[in-house]
């Protein structure tokens, strides 16, 4: 693997990548994080385009790599369903706005810089002309529960956005319907080539001591306040709970302290590695049902309970999908219980999924060889 320290380097002749992820909660960071280490082993030089938690988590992970402050989207959701569903609708101008900002920003910072391409994870902004860009995302088939024919407006406008880039990467699988059902095997494609690029995972299924195995392991994430609301949710119900419990708060930033639980192991925040043994050692996961939470407990063949946050649609569906392929437990958080959810979690007829490996590198090995690049 290349040494960190030759990252960057101006005397390179390697091309000059900037990638930046959406700041709507961590997953779209995380999912970042093997593109990032197979940047790294192909000795590119190395741009982070980020903000708050996701810029936090990204230096933690990725000290000695060239940093750039870029603005999020600052999406808010609500305590209330129909609000936060409300809410993001109303948001969709200022998203706009947003990413025509962030693509001046770009042509700026290309033009200060020197860029040989792009790699945005849903940030649409992130394109130029003349410059391999490339979007990252999961989200090719629109689900807004309004309706199929609001869903084929919607997807239309997602379109033409998309259509701005030179390639599309799919993390999924592309058999079948892979892990996202119709969100990443839409009936219609976009027009720049798509790939299939597999599962986008930090985690690996490496050897772990097992002698202080995890009850349960509670990985919160997501925008607030939908993060808080159930964290206290949950640490009403976690303290009657026999056996050992790790909760990570999902806050690499910090956060204030919660009162002491005597089975409850509390973390705001866990490295990769840290979170990956924590993981293997996990008898049972419940997370929320963010696409890259999901990536990672398919990737290590976890048993899980999903509880996807309310308002968010695409987690919605894919509560229901996977639960419907038997691969997770899905439960409202209204009216949550955890005891009947452990229940459920028991009986549930788990399966799990096959992916290929190396697929990831080698798409990167094509998509930026000098041929390329030019």
């Amino acid at each position: 693997m290349a040494s960190l320290s030759k990252i960057n380097n101006p005397t390179t002749k390697k091309a000059r990548i900037l990638l930046a992820p959406l700041d709507w909660g961590l997953g779209h960071a995380t999912r970042c994080i093997p593109i990032i280490k197979e940047l790294i082993i192909h000795e590119f030089e190395i741009w982070i385009a980020a903000t708050g938690d996701q810029k936090a988590l990204l230096q933690r992970e990725f000290p000695l790599l060239s940093y750039v402050e870029l603005p999020g989207y600052h999406v808010k959701y609500d305590k209330n369903r129909a609000f936060t569903f409300l809410r993001l609708i109303g948001s969709i101008p200022k998203i706009l706005i947003r990413i025509k900002d962030e693509h001046r920003w770009l042509e700026e910072f290309r033009q200060r810089v020197g860029l040989d391409a792009v790699i945005s994870d849903n940030r649409y902004g992130l394109w130029g002309e003349g410059l391999y860009s490339v979007l990252i995302t999961h989200q090719l088939g629109i689900r807004t529960s309004l309706g199929s024919r609001m869903d084929r407006w919607v997807q239309r406008l997602h379109y033409r956005l998309i259509d701005r880039f030179s390639t599309v990467w799919v993390p999924d699988l592309e058999e079948g319907m892979g892990l996202a059902g119709v969100l990443s095997h839409p009936g219609r494609m976009p027009s720049p080539p798509t790939r299939y690029i597999g599962l986008l995972s930090r985690m690996a299924e490496v050897p772990t001591a097992m002698e202080r195995p995890i009850d349960l392991l509670v990985i919160l994430s997501g925008p607030e306040p939908q993060r808080t609301i159930l964290e206290r949710i949950l640490w009403q119900q976690l303290g009657d709970l026999r056996g050992s419990v790790v909760l990570v708060r999902g806050l690499p930033g910090g956060g204030e302290a919660l009162g002491g639980l005597p089975n409850v192991q509390v973390h705001d925040h866990l490295p990769a590695g840290e979170l990956n043994k924590a993981f293997l050692q996990a008898k049972l996961v419940l997370a929320r049902a963010g696409y890259s939470t999901v990536m990672d407990l398919v990737r290590l063949k976890k048993r899980a309970i999903l509880i996807p946050t309310p308002g968010q649609t695409e987690q919605e569906y894919l509560g229901r999908y996977l639960a419907h392929r038997q691969i997770a437990v899905c439960v409202r958080q209204k009216g949550f219980s955890l005891a009947e959810a452990l229940l459920r979690a028991d009986k549930f007829p788990y399966v799990t999924v096959q992916e290929k490996k190396d697929l990831l590198r080698e798409i990167i090995a094509q998509s930026f060889s000098p041929a390329r690049l030019g």
